[in-house]
């Protein structure tokens, strides 16, 4: 059967990376996680001491930022390591969270990321979420899903994820720091965060994390079948 490229965007903490990694687990694709792109971004100009008011200390950066995904046996996932070290689990920290979106609101960091993402999903069979996916990375994808959640429910479900990860943050903190970030990546002039008029809106606010699997491989598989049957797919323009 032919192979697609599934793009999956929406607001933080809405189970786009949880939800797209299983997706593409099951399907057989790769699973490219672009929000760990832009966290390694942000750990880098932090341990370098990089200033994001500094356009060129910026772009000199840049090409020394080299990210890539390594699939660990152990743990039955993949991981994020950034110039050969791997910082899964730093970049997921409150203190990335934090300034995150405003390091992937500047276009430099974008235009370099972007390039990375299309190259990436240049021969179909990939899932991959972030906020301009279908919208500037790949336009015709042939599956757009926009995920959108209660703000609320978001700031709790990552709550329990820094819970587990042994941080203790208050829910209103959380609450503001998502709040802050949406406001960010819905008014960057780069790739904004916006639903692409051809995407299909999930929202995961009551939904379980099997439910929302389910239902993005059903759509995943009908596009299939559609295609299929008419024989040929439109080149994806990247």
């Amino acid at each position: 059967m032919p192979k697609i490229v599934i793009a999956i965007d929406g607001f933080s903490s809405c189970g786009k990376s949880t939800t797209a990694k299983q997706v593409a687990a099951r399907m057989g694709y790769a699973y490219i996680d672009t929000g760990a792109m832009y966290r390694s971004v942000s750990l880098y100009f932090l341990q370098n001491h990089i200033a994001l008011t500094n356009p060129k200390a910026v772009q000199d950066a840049l090409p020394h930022i080299h990210i890539t995904f390594n699939f660990n046996p152990k743990t039955g996932r993949n991981e994020t390591c950034l110039n050969g070290l791997n910082v899964e689990e730093e970049i997921r920290k409150m203190y990335i969270s934090n300034i995150v979106s405003e390091v992937s609101a500047i276009p430099e960091v974008r235009y370099a990321m972007v390039a990375q993402q299309q190259k990436l999903g240049r021969k179909r069979g990939v899932v991959m979420d972030g906020r301009d996916i279908g919208t500037k990375v790949f336009p015709d994808a042939e599956l757009k899903i926009f995920m959108t959640a209660d703000p609320v429910i978001r700031a709790q479900r990552r709550q329990i994820e820094l819970l587990q990860k042994g941080e203790m943050i208050g829910l209103d903190v959380i609450l503001e720091n998502l709040k802050k970030r949406d406001f960010i990546d819905s008014n960057r002039s780069e790739g904004p965060l916006r639903k692409a008029e051809d995407a299909i809106e999930l929202d995961t606010s009551y939904l379980t994390l099997d439910e929302q699997i389910d239902w993005v491989i059903q759509q995943a598989d009908e596009k299939i079948s559609k295609l299929h049957r008419k024989g040929h797919f439109k080149p994806i323009d990247a």
